[in-house]
């Protein structure tokens, strides 16, 4: 695309596609085009698309048209990621107002030189990226997955896993902490199984943790499944200083755990959620859950609910069953109807906000080191961020650093907070 200078780039769905919008930027930025803030000043619009449930490629579809409309004359618009890639031709058919439907990796091409050759998939992973918007920065140490979860496309249209080499998340840890970032969060589809599928080398993501903690002040891991998470891993976590833990549970049910083609149950769980908060107080946790699989009865539902209660987590997603095609689950019988799904996931969200509230509440008064990511804006260790609440502190904190706060209030997910100096008066 000769003459093309600007673009704008639209990312939907997980940290994952954030990383590799930001290495579509690198790229562009490297060859020289220039990035802009509104739709209607690119000459190139690229969508990054989600496809994992139907709610997801319906918000793609909708924002798709919605920058068609809004672009300037004679701009193209270049639809990418998962919904390009699990869809392509068929989405090319229904968005005639799109001038391509591109898989992961090909929009590389479009701010290149003509005639230079689009890079695969996997090598987005390590283009050049632009510093981080934030003091934070999302990594991306693996692509594709291995697992074969019933409910879960991602296999298809991501690829098995391929790791990437310490040396190589290192480099872009590098760049990210030399331009300012104080937190990196490790993401991947299977975060835990890293270094798995490499001949040589670590096989394990223990060193991987380790080596990235002794470069930024705080990293943080998004996505563990419970069965990876193996005391040595748990103890890395630990030692970085940033307790949290992500763990994709999915449901407590061991029936329905095993038609997922998924490992646990309930008590396993909080079992291992109690030796951790006893090895480590102050450790937050995060999990999701699917709501409405196939199969899943009044019982598996009542020991969802007695989990929630019971494990008392920081934060929980509850996500109603979306049938994907190509799934194991696809073809199994037991459908739950549209509106017990929603009773089941209105009953599980009332009980888990009133659990993150309290555990808010119970907050107050203690003294917690913030990133300060934003005017006003900071997340201690409890907080991912962009996934869940935020401590409000005074706008003249600077940003960027971390500063010792004392919290002095709560409303429902979030926290208020003073400089210790302050609140010590």
């Amino acid at each position: 695309m000769p003459g093309r200078r600007t673009f704008y780039i639209e990312t939907l769905g997980c940290p994952k596609n954030q990383v590799d919008s930001d290495k579509l930027v690198g790229t562009f930025l490297a060859d020289g085009m220039t990035a802009v803030d509104g739709v209607e000043d690119a000459d190139l619009v690229v969508v990054n698309t989600c496809a994992f449930i139907e709610e997801a490629r319906q918000e793609s579809i909708d924002v798709v048209l919605a920058l068609a409309d809004r672009k300037a004359d004679g701009a193209e618009i270049v639809v990418t990621g998962c919904m390009a890639e699990r869809y392509g031709d068929e989405l090319a058919r229904a968005l005639p107002e799109v001038d391509a439907v591109a898989g992961f990796g090909v929009p590389v091409s479009l701010g290149r030189k003509p005639g230079a050759v689009p890079l695969p998939s996997f090598d987005l992973l390590n283009l050049p990226r632009p510093p981080a918007r934030a003091p934070w920065a999302y990594v991306k140490v693996a692509e594709g997955c291995d697992k074969a979860c019933g409910f879960c496309a991602i296999p298809s249209f991501r690829g098995p896993q391929r790791s990437r080499t310490i040396d190589q998340v290192l480099g872009e840890v590098g760049q990210l902490v030399d331009g300012g970032a104080k937190e990196i969060v490790l993401v991947a589809q299977d975060l835990a199984s890293y270094g798995r599928d490499q001949g040589v080398g670590t096989k394990d993501i223990v060193p991987l943790v380790e080596a990235v903690a002794a470069r930024v002040l705080r990293v943080r891991l998004l996505y563990l499944y419970p069965s990876d998470l193996t005391e040595r891993l748990v103890a890395a976590i630990v030692a970085t200083g940033v307790p949290y833990f992500d763990l994709s549970l999915q449901h407590v049910s061991p029936s329905l755990l095993r038609r997922m083609r998924r490992w646990g149950d309930g008590d396993r769980f909080l079992r291992r959620i109690g030796e951790i908060r006893a090895a480590a107080p102050k450790a937050a946790f995060r999990s999701n859950f699917i709501v409405g699989y196939p199969g899943e009865t009044e019982a598996d539902h009542d020991q969802l609910l007695a989990f929630v209660e019971g494990a008392q987590l920081d934060w929980c997603g509850f996500f109603a069953y979306s049938q994907e095609d190509g799934t194991y689950a696809a073809g199994l019988d037991g459908a739950v109807p549209r509106d017990l799904m929603d009773e089941r996931l209105a009953e599980l969200r009332e009980r888990q906000d009133a659990i993150t509230a309290a555990r808010r509440d119970d907050l107050i008064g203690e003294v917690v080191d913030v990133l300060v990511d934003a005017p006003g804006v900071a997340r201690s260790h409890r907080e991912a961020p962009e996934i869940d609440g935020i401590i409000t502190v005074p706008v003249d904190l600077a940003v960027g650093e971390l500063h010792a706060v004392r919290i002095t209030g709560a409303e429902g997910p979030d926290s208020f907070a003073e400089p210790l100096v302050l609140a010590e008066r």
